[in-house]
């Protein structure tokens, strides 16, 4: 079974803090999907921190899913 993020808390630069349902933690950094279209309002820092887990998926302000 594969594990699922449990938290996910924002650092800056562009890097999220992912904790899962097996106790690791692992940092994601989002650097490189920021020069795709679908990504561009996240490189407004203060958006991209706004970062929520829904039921699963990470999304900002429902605009954006990951």
């Amino acid at each position: 079974m594969n594990p699922r993020i449990k938290t996910v808390v924002y650092k800056k630069p562009y890097k999220l803090i992912l904790s899962f349902t097996n106790s690791e933690q692992k940092a994601f950094d989002l650097s490189p999907y920021l020069s795709y279209p679908v990504y561009e309002n996240l490189k407004d820092e203060s958006f991209c921190s706004t970062v929520k887990l829904f039921h699963g998926p990470l999304t900002w302000h429902d605009e954006i899913t990951f």
